[in-house]
């Protein structure tokens, strides 16, 4: 039995569950894994970080079975391991919780968890009540207070987590792989998770766990193995190293991880929201009498629970969603229910919260998704025909100026790793100098670098006079940005702050409907969002 810095007792023994040996995958134009040795100890937490396209996904992928390796061999439990696909993964005891959850909604948690591999009466029917049983005592065992009659779509974010883990659970699994689990939690669910992670280790689990977030790579993780352009830069002690040597091995410079950002200088109202109210699924009122402003020079932070009417409020908004009641306004003129194109020629760049739903066109190239949007203009068409040489001038020029990867113009979107999508959408929506910016999870699946460059790109706008309305599931990244910040909570703005006036606890108690906070110290500031001037009145209307 190991100690860690006083974080409880780690199980890790010497043994090793994961052996990856020279693993070698190449894409058309990328080497994905380059070499790649992997080690990873009985009973221990085992961090995997790097940048976009490091290759760190694609390695946990080839131990899954959902990629075949082009040379390099593995060993499970000290026996050789060559899976054909995920079948063989979870029947050599390999779990994987994927970053986006694989859940039917209308289904009940145990109808889900037995899914495929359900328990048979008589050998014919579905026993419905050994799978309750069964899914409520995994549930009991490892504290994740699921009940497993409760259908899917009432559950928060944190619990369809748990529903998944236990999915993996339920098939033996007795090594985890967890990809970016906490991209979308509250900090309460984090510290519940993470709670959760411990009790499956001293269990005797083994969990591999992908994140770009370092202050919980160095919370949770036993050790950590660093991945750049394919190969493994490092393999250290968790207790033994810092977030800034992480971050200087995964980019290989310097890094800044804190965000350096002078006060804002608000001026005139640039979006105004009145009234607003949107429907959501079946009929439902996802947003409920909405008033918000946002500022020239000012960053307006949206902090909220996934689901709670963020998406359907920025939907209105950029006209990809018809408003039930109220108004919309772009520096005084009216935009409610007009076409998205209309919005955006307005002046409006969006970034969407789904990259691949609403962001990108997956089969098209990295030059043409990078000219959507303004396609139709000039310079990059004319008489009804696109001017190809236009088109890929300005992809060779935001290729460069974002470092996106492959440096490939003509590589299509869907072959890029997820943080690169990530990139080419801020780098298409940020180019042009846009009035407005609207930005949903700006950072989501993005490295350290990238999100440095994020963050400095939406501070430069703001501060040459662009107004930034920013929704964000990473509450130090909504702290961190923001000039006001807005709680939305059952499709109602809740409360609201300035800089500096709540703590990230507080913003969780907030964002889950938590009393305590709300009776305190956002008892002020609760009805609305957006400022008219220093001391008025928090709310959306006249103060």
């Amino acid at each position: 039995m190991k100690s860690k810095d006083g974080r409880g007792a780690c199980l890790m023994s010497e043994r090793v569950a994961i052996e990856m040996r020279e693993v070698t995958k190449r894409y058309p134009r990328v080497l994905a894994n380059d070499r790649v040795d992997l080690s990873v100890r009985e009973g221990e937490i085992h961090a995997i970080v790097g940048e976009n396209g490091a290759g760190k996904s694609t390695l946990m992928k080839v131990l899954y079975g959902l990629v075949s390796p082009d040379s390099g061999s593995m060993l499970v439990g000290g026996e050789p391991f060559s899976p054909a696909g995920p079948r063989d993964a979870i029947r050599a005891g390999i779990g994987m919780v994927h970053q986006h959850f694989m859940l039917v909604d209308t289904l009940s948690i145990a109808e889900n968890v037995v899914l495929g591999d359900e328990p048979r009466a008589r050998g014919v029917f579905v026993d419905s009540r050994a799978a309750s049983e069964r899914v409520e005592r995994l549930s009991r065992e490892y504290g994740f207070e699921l009940d497993p009659r409760e259908k899917v779509e009432g559950l928060s974010v944190g619990l369809e987590q748990r529903v998944e883990i236990v999915k993996v659970l339920y098939r033996g699994a007795s090594i985890l792989i967890l990809d970016e689990p906490t991209g979308v939690l509250t900090p309460n669910e984090v510290r519940e998770l993470f709670s959760i992670l411990r009790s499956l280790r001293e269990s005797g689990r083994t969990i591999v766990f992908i994140t770009h977030k370092l202050d919980e790579v160095l919370e949770l993780a036993d050790r950590i193995t660093v991945m750049r352009d394919g190969r493994v830069t490092g393999v250290v002690e968790a207790g033994l190293t810092t977030r800034e040597e992480l971050a200087h091995m995964m980019v290989g410079r310097e890094v800044l991880l804190r965000v350096s950002k002078s006060p804002g200088a608000p001026g005139e109202t640039i979006l105004s929201v009145r009234g607003l109210a949107v429907e959501g699924r079946k009929g439902t009122e996802a947003v409920r009498n909405v008033d918000l402003d946002v500022r020239s020079g000012e960053i307006l932070g949206i902090a909220g629970v996934q689901g709670n009417g963020q998406t359907e409020l920025i939907e209105a908004i950029t006209g990809l969603r018809t408003a039930g009641a109220g108004s919309v306004a772009l520096r005084g003129v009216d935009l409610t229910g007009r076409s998205p194109r209309n919005v955006r020629d307005s002046g409006v760049a969006h970034i969407p919260e789904d990259r691949q739903e609403r962001g990108l066109v997956l089969s098209f190239t990295v030059a043409e998704n990078l000219v959507f949007g303004r396609h139709h203009r000039a310079p990059y068409s004319g008489r009804g025909l696109l001017d190809l040489g236009a088109i890929g001038e300005r992809a060779e020029r935001l290729i460069d100026e974002n470092d996106l990867r492959p440096r490939d113009p003509g590589s299509l979107a869907g072959s890029l790793s997820g943080g690169n999508q990530q990139k080419l959408i801020v780098a298409r929506e940020l180019d042009g100098r846009p009035v407005l910016v609207v930005a949903c999870q700006p950072t989501r699946g993005v490295d350290v670098g990238a999100i440095e460059f994020v963050h400095r790109s939406l501070l430069d706008l703001r501060d040459e006079g662009a107004a930034v309305l920013l929704v964000s599931a990473e509450l130090s990244e909504i702290m961190a940005l923001s000039d006001t910040i807005a709680v939305m909570y059952r499709g109602e703005m809740v409360a609201s702050f300035g800089a500096g006036e709540v703590t990230e606890d507080e913003l969780g108690l907030l964002m889950t409907g938590g009393g305590d906070a709300r009776e305190g110290r956002a008892r002020d500031h609760a009805g609305g969002a957006g400022t008219k001037e220093p001391g008025a009145d928090r709310r959306g209307g006249a103060a």
